[in-house]
């Protein structure tokens, strides 16, 4: 008895060394949750004006106005995944990287920014062309690296297509891995932009002409997706592993008290029988 009440009690302290630590991440997650948060929702109008704007450019001057717009059979397909470095955000990796194995891997090349990416990959024993590493608030010319390489490979024509795979932000309790066409630019290029944001279409004037301006304006325009999508990446995944440690929290609160119920019970068993041995001692004494 004695070593099922120590048993146990070694159980509640682990149990709640481990809460203290998933409390402290969860309060560590939620800080950073909030930051992450208001940066995503805040570029949200900004790009779907931008978005608005390319489209109109392309109307204006035709789809082979500039290389990347340019629409090419699909020989080659690169997929640029934006994961984690870290675990304990619930099944945020999984969701997309359950996604990132839909592509046929015959015809798919990857570059990764997250390590849980680059790591799926070589168990997978996919093609790996570049791994970027980004730090846990990215800038916008740290992004624009990696946008940079995407657009170098496709105007050379090693690429026909980029696909950017990320977890797009919905809610602090929910977050959808997304896919969405990065080149060449398109007008469905974007649940970044979110259409439902994006107001009526209306005439633009562009000077000094729409081809000039279309020119400064395309690579832009892929470097702010690019940098977008790691915005709502990031939003996700500090939201997930808020909610994950919440959740991790919760349960070995529950845990902790299950136990406790079970220590007391076996501790008041062990005083009973305790308290019946002495009865019946005293009871043979007397006689």
């Amino acid at each position: 008895m004695a070593a099922n009440t120590r048993d146990i009690r070694r159980r509640i302290k682990s149990v709640k060394n481990t809460a203290q630590i998933t409390k402290a991440m969860q309060m560590v997650a939620a800080s950073k949750m909030r930051k992450a948060q208001q940066l995503a929702l805040d570029g949200r109008p900004y790009s779907a004006l931008l978005h608005k704007m390319s489209m109109a450019l392309r109307d204006l001057t035709g789809q082979k106005s500039h290389p990347l717009l340019a629409v090419r059979p699909v020989a080659k397909e690169l997929v640029l995944i934006i994961a984690t470095d870290k675990g304990l955000c619930g099944a945020l990796n999984t969701n997309l990287l359950r996604e990132a194995n839909q592509f046929n891997r015959d015809t798919t090349t990857y570059i990764t920014a997250g390590k849980k990416a680059s790591q799926w990959l070589a168990r997978a024993k996919r093609d790996l062309l570049a791994d970027f590493p980004l730090q846990d608030t990215p800038s916008f010319a740290d992004t624009k690296v990696i946008s940079s390489f995407i657009i170098e490979k496709f105007l050379a024509g090693d690429i026909d297509k980029v696909t950017i795979l990320y977890t797009r932000f919905i809610n602090t309790l929910t977050q959808a891995p997304t896919a969405a066409t990065l080149l060449p630019v398109t007008p469905i290029s974007d649940e970044i932009t979110s259409p439902d944001e994006m107001s009526a279409s209306e005439e633009i004037t562009f000077e000094p002409n729409a081809a000039t301006f279309l020119d400064a304006l395309m690579p832009y325009y892929v470097h702010l997706l690019v940098y977008r999508a790691v915005l709502e990446a990031r939003a996700s995944e500090h939201s997930a592993r808020m909610v994950a440690m919440k959740s991790a929290s919760d349960n070995a609160k529950s845990l902790i008290k299950d136990l406790t119920l079970e220590y007391n019970k076996l501790r008041q068993a062990s005083i009973t029988t305790e308290l019946l041995e002495i009865s019946s001692a005293q009871m043979v004494l007397g006689q």
